[in-house]
């Protein structure tokens, strides 16, 4: 954020129509010719917003929504105090990030959803597809899909806290420094909030990460100490958490996790499997995401007939290995799986998940160093990158390598879809595309692709 483009009009209101949405998590709407990207409104309202970033020369302004004046059938109360924007205003602070459409029913989140993902594959990459975002685990099962208290709600098995200048637990509000108290995480399942973190004194700490698994395996707290931070005070903290839970110290700049109480990792279950995920390593978060992720994957690669014994596969961006287990019982002992992971402690983990299956090669290094270090075929493909994407490197590399199919996961429609138009400059086709809502009450959505070479 370019500080020469705030402040000058920040703070004003204005009476808006919202438009269409966007990337991102917000609408468009126009005020004199100006674009102003729009957070906490649905598409259709008129709404006064309050301006949050808007300098004279900017592009373009954000704003919030502060009052609706003409609402949407689709808008319902939204589920979490701190996060909905029209009670945060009222009592004049900005909504805390993370639940930005809490206030639209699920069936609508989801078709905003698709829109987004529709436009950005056709802007981007030139597809002209209308995927449907899929529900996932109790949304799926909630036939009345209401926002009245239980659909979409206590699905995060991890979730990331902020301190307040006081020691109290807090969050961010969106694109802000700014802390606000929490009570609660409406979005956490019950063991994440049965620890109560808001009633502990967490002065010395920075931030505050969970982890509490979803088959019922012992939570792992971290504490990121600020710098000075004496171990008496964590001692003082530790005291106050119960004594079943795992404690750590984290220090993100180096990766590096110290135990204080328990273990520094957690045990997560999915597909027949166990793996050892240690401190803030990756897993997906939301409860039934590992099991519908894979289930999306070995389904496109095994219809295929991509996907059998005595295959050569690699899975790149494999994280502790939640893919590369069920890979390696796919192609059996004839076959084999290269893994590919860039962080150190994680590849670590992935090491002592599957060290039984001898058919797996694990390297720890980036996918593209890999790739060029050690250039050979494969029959298929699969890659999870983080929010970035691939990029136009990895994905020729890719294509070098001559599979017959690569599975794509990804977080991010924007990197997805750029990535798309790469394979398909490449002479690849999308074969198949799933999108499930994997992030009830959020923008974010995870997309499952199938990539052939084409003829």
């Amino acid at each position: 954020m370019n500080p020469d483009t705030m402040t000058s009009s920040a703070g004003v209101e204005l009476v808006v129509d919202i438009g269409p949405v966007a990337h991102g998590g917000h609408c468009v709407a126009r005020h004199e010719g100006r674009v102003v990207f729009v957070r906490h409104g649905v598409p259709g309202e008129k709404a006064r917003i309050r301006l949050t970033d808007a300098g004279e020369s900017a592009k373009f302004w954000r704003g919030d929504v502060v009052e609706v004046l003409e609402p949407s059938p689709d808008r319902v109360p939204h589920f979490w105090r701190v996060a909905d924007s029209l009670t945060s205003w009222e009592h004049g602070r900005p909504p805390v990030g993370g639940a930005e459409l809490g206030h639209i029913s699920l069936e609508r989140q989801r078709r905003l959803k698709s829109d987004v993902l529709a436009e950005q594959l056709k802007r981007l990459a030139g597809v002209e597809l209308s995927p449907e975002v899929e529900a996932v685990g109790a949304a799926a099962a909630d036939s009345g899909d209401t926002n009245d208290g239980g659909a979409g709600l206590a699905w995060r098995t991890r979730a990331g806290f902020a301190v307040t200048a006081g020691g109290k637990l807090g969050m961010h509000a969106h694109r802000s420094e700014q802390v606000i108290p929490v009570r609660e995480m409406p979005l956490a399942v019950a063991a994440v909030n049965d620890l109560r973190l808001w009633d502990i004194d967490l002065q010395g700490i920075e931030r505050v990460e969970v982890a509490a698994p979803a088959n019922g395996s012992r939570p792992l707290v971290l504490l990121a100490p600020a710098p000075g931070t004496r171990a008496k005070r964590l001692s003082t903290i530790l005291a106050q958490l119960p004594a079943e839970v795992s404690v750590a110290s984290y220090d993100p700049t180096n990766d590096e996790t110290l135990q204080l109480r328990g273990r520094t990792w957690v045990q997560e279950s999915a597909a027949g499997h166990d793996y050892r995920v240690t401190g803030a390593g990756f897993w997906q978060i939301h409860r039934d995401a590992p099991e519908t992720l894979v289930g999306a994957v070995t389904g496109f690669l095994h219809d295929g007939g991509f996907l059998e014994p005595g295959a050569a596969v690699a899975d790149l961006y494999a994280g502790a290995g939640l893919f590369t287990a069920p890979l390696a019982d796919a192609v059996g002992e004839t076959g084999s799986v290269l893994s590919v992971e860039g962080a150190p402690g994680t590849s670590r983990d992935a090491r002592k998940n599957l060290h039984s299956a001898p058919q797996v090669e694990i390297v720890q290094g980036r996918v593209e160093r890999v790739l060029r270090q050690n250039p050979r075929s494969f029959d298929a493909l699969l890659l999870d990158p983080p929010r970035a994407g691939a990029g136009k490197a990895v994905v020729s590399q890719l294509m070098a390598a001559n599979p017959r199919a690569i599975a794509y996961v990804s977080c991010d429609p924007a990197s997805f879809a750029r990535d798309i138009g790469y394979f398909q400059q490449g002479g690849w086709s999308l074969s198949a595309l799933r999108a499930f809502d994997l992030y009830p009450h959020t923008h974010h959505l995870e997309t499952v692709a199938l990539l052939t070479p084409r003829g």
